[in-house]
């Protein structure tokens, strides 16, 4: 073993044991990389669900229209034309409102083509009860905290109010609600959506809003490793100027993107720990390096080299941060996997875990680690922790032999 290198380990563990300046240095740098570890995966947890339920719930690209769109074997036959394109289903969508009991709620409501929506959007996937088979054209499938909310279970009756029913009104004509009957129940995982939704078959909801055979836009799934928006641009290209195709993160731009500047800035407010933990390691050599000042000199004396000197002080720094980053990835691990017990925790000495739920939404913590994520913290840990050593090393290569031997 280099002699620079035995000397570092000598000087890390003095008498065979941790000495106390290196396991607080250890310490802080694992506590940096593990609040780092667990900040992106949260972060990236929240944009990565609520990509995947954009586009469960819609495609990876929509079809939208500046005005009702004809779903005319021509219009079908150009997106079908895309070589992205895998399988695409009509949908329209608006609001109405729904009366059980006399106890009314006002949903968003979506229509699919039934004998298409499958390839689309796996909405099997989400149904807690019922089954796409008993949904109809005059049954509807709620979501899960709507029906709860009204009380509402499968094979019960509501009726739906449309804002057609005023447009008829104006004519001195009077539509009746339509009464529907409750095929299925779905949960999503998302509050607002599991609260306020409601889905219906395509027919159902033309007649819902008296849209005749148009539509409001096309959902459209692409083939496995295709580009949403690459797919987008072509869409665009060969559909009618009336008509634009959107990828999901387009659909959605605003909210991505403040979604992306908090983790970005939760990242950067979290490199101060590891900041603060390499000043802990550089002020820990520097206390060795001035405890050592004669046997620096000695062994300056004996023919040492100062590189060699410096070496020792930088691999000082490389070691604790190698350890720190491995228990700081061990402990980062840790608590992501516990994080849903322990913010059921902190929730219930807090707000409660129904707070939680309605102010963020989700059932549970999302979270989603990138594997560029943890190399990008891996790197930044042990260049700080190295970097750390620098002025250390560069006061002991400093010392010169016939100095550092009359030091006292």
């Amino acid at each position: 073993m280099p002699w620079p290198i035995y000397l570092a380990l000598k000087q890390l563990f003095p008498t065979g044991r941790v000495s106390f300046f290196t396991l607080i240095s250890v310490m802080g740098v694992g506590l940096g990389v593990a609040l780092m570890l667990v900040s992106t995966s949260v972060m990236g947890g929240f944009g990565y669900q609520i990509k995947r339920m954009i586009i469960d719930t819609q495609g990876e690209v929509q079809i939208r229209g500046s005005a009702l769109i004809d779903p005319s074997a021509a219009t079908e036959k150009l997106i079908a034309g895309v070589p992205e394109v895998a399988a695409f289903a009509a949908y329209a969508q608006g609001v109405v409102m729904l009366e059980y009991n006399h106890r009314p709620a006002f949903p968003a409501v979506q229509g699919f083509d039934l004998e298409r929506i499958t390839q689309v959007i796996p909405l099997e996937r989400y149904l807690v009860s019922g089954t796409l088979d008993d949904l109809d054209d005059d049954s509807v499938i709620l979501s899960s905290l709507l029906a709860s909310g009204l009380g509402v279970r499968i094979g019960d009756k509501i009726d739906l109010y449309t804002p057609l029913m005023l447009e008829r009104m104006k004519k001195n004509e009077i539509l009746l609600p339509r009464e529907v009957r409750v095929a299925g129940i779905f949960r999503i995982g998302h509050q607002q959506l599991d609260s306020s939704t409601v889905i219906c078959p395509l027919r159902l909801m033309q007649d819902l809003y008296g849209l005749g055979h148009m539509v409001h836009g096309f959902n459209v799934r692409l083939k496995p490793g295709a580009d949403a928006d690459v797919a987008a641009a072509k869409l665009n290209k060969v559909l009618p100027p009336t008509m634009g195709a959107l990828t999901w993160f387009e659909s959605n731009a605003e909210f991505q993107a403040v979604l992306s500047f908090e983790r970005n800035m939760i990242f950067f407010l979290l490199t101060f720990i590891i900041i603060v933990a390499a000043f802990s390691i550089t002020s820990s050599l520097l206390v060795t390096v001035v405890r050592k000042t004669r046997e620096i000199g000695l062994l300056g004396a004996m023919g040492g080299k100062a590189r060699d000197v410096a070496l020792s002080f930088c691999v000082q720094g490389l070691f604790i941060g190698l350890v720190g980053t491995a228990i700081g990835l061990v402990g980062g691990f840790a608590l992501l996997h516990w994080r849903n017990a322990l913010v059921s925790l902190i929730a219930k000495f807090t707000m409660g875990q129904e707070a939680f739920v309605k102010f963020y939404q989700f059932s549970s913590l999302p979270a989603h680690t990138e594997s560029k994520d943890v190399i990008m913290i891996i790197v930044f840990s042990l260049l700080a922790s190295t970097l750390a050593g620098l002025i250390p090393a560069w006061r002991a290569a400093r010392l010169k032999p016939v100095e550092a031997l009359r030091s006292e």
